[in-house]
């Protein structure tokens, strides 16, 4: 059979696929190294689109000029970077900058490509996992809250208070009489401290896993002198606290769970009459075929694999994962008592969708 597979193969299509394949390597490693130079601050120091030496750029970064240099390499090879052999100088092209750098104003587009390395060097751990079962625990990602908080500090904490409060009708005259808000996996609170310091009459809990998270949000809470913003390490598995809120938020942290249907169960439980409740989270289908055209699709299967679906299952949860798309996700909230569903998508962020209930 297997002969007879490979007697009736197109080459045409066999070459295509081949060469594609190289390209996607070549990428992935385009993509690690930009990752180096946002970390390390390269791409910001070019924002200004001046051609430099290696040396001129090695010195204005405080950087190794041989680590640059070979840096600058890549960015060439991939096309990010442009040079002129006879100067020996770079630049980057203000038209690439404005995706690659923290100052341009636009979405920073260098900021995902932190995921890639970071999960990339889970990958034993994860291996394991599909030989033996469970998962890798929270407490396994010491990095992962850096990636995040970039990730939703450009396409949902800016936009939290004239764009996403508006979603909810309503809320914005509620907020500033004062109602109680809680945020469920929180990480380090940046969207809970940009509403704090917008209605200062209500008060905001935040509530994630991870302690260290927990313990940052904190100080940078009492750092700015809010005392109407709170954060502590809860495990939402069993969490229960009926009719003690007015809003609740989820951003981007139902997926994640051991048991999102418990949880949804007990946010419904938690809002009092007239609360609301905003669940963000990922934009796929629940359908894997319907997403091939997605243009984050792949990168969040592999996200999802690599992080979110074994935190679930080393919590002996269920592993939803973050492609659990959005028809599983308005099911899992009508089963959890939530009737009437808005959703809502936002021009700037096509990563996400914004499901909208109130009791």
């Amino acid at each position: 059979m297997c002969m007879n597979c490979a007697m009736t193969m197109d080459e045409t299509k066999l070459d295509a696929f081949a060469s594609r394949f190289m390209g996607m390597m070549n990428d992935g490693m385009t993509i690690l190294m930009c990752s180096m130079g946002h970390r390390a601050g390269l791409f910001d120091a070019m924002a200004d689109g001046k051609p430099r030496t290696s040396v001129i750029l090695a010195k204005e970064t405080g950087l190794h000029e041989r680590y640059v240099r070979e840096w600058l390499g890549a960015m060439v090879a991939g096309r990010i970077v442009e040079r002129e052999a006879m100067t020996g100088t770079y630049w980057l092209p203000r038209d690439h900058a404005a995706s690659l750098t923290r100052t341009s104003g636009s979405i920073n587009l260098a900021a995902f490509t932190q995921y890639l390395p970071h999960l990339g060097g889970m990958e034993d751990k994860v291996l394991a996992c599909f030989r033996n079962g469970g998962g890798v625990p929270y407490s396994e990602y010491p990095r992962f809250d850096e990636p995040m908080s970039e990730d939703s500090g450009q396409t949902i904490v800016p936009y939290m208070v004239d764009t996403i409060v508006p979603l909810m009708p309503g809320l914005h005259e509620r907020l500033s009489e004062g109602i109680e808000v809680l945020d469920i996996g929180c990480g380090t609170g940046m969207a809970l401290m940009q509403l704090a310091r917008a209605y200062p009459t209500s008060r905001f809990m935040g509530y994630d896993l991870r302690p260290e998270a927990v313990a940052e949000a904190n100080w940078m809470a009492r750092d700015a002198g809010m005392d109407n913003l709170h954060f502590a390490t809860v495990d939402l598995t069993d969490w229960r606290e009926p009719m003690a809120y007015d809003w609740i938020m989820a951003l981007d942290a139902i997926h994640d769970q051991a048991r999102p249907d418990k949880v949804l169960r007990a946010v419904r439980e938690s809002l009092r009459p007239g609360g609301t409740f905003l669940m963000v989270d990922i934009d796929l289908s629940s359908e894997p075929v319907e997403n091939i055209d997605h243009p984050m699709g792949a990168m969040m299967y592999a996200i999802s694999c690599m992080h979110c679906m074994t935190v679930s299952l080393a919590q002996g949860g269920v592993g939803l994962g973050a492609a659990w798309g959005v028809q599983l996700a308005e099911a899992m909230l009508r089963y959890a008592g939530f009737r009437e569903i808005a959703i809502h998508r936002l021009p700037h962020d096509t990563q996400n969708a914004y499901f909208v209930m109130q009791t």
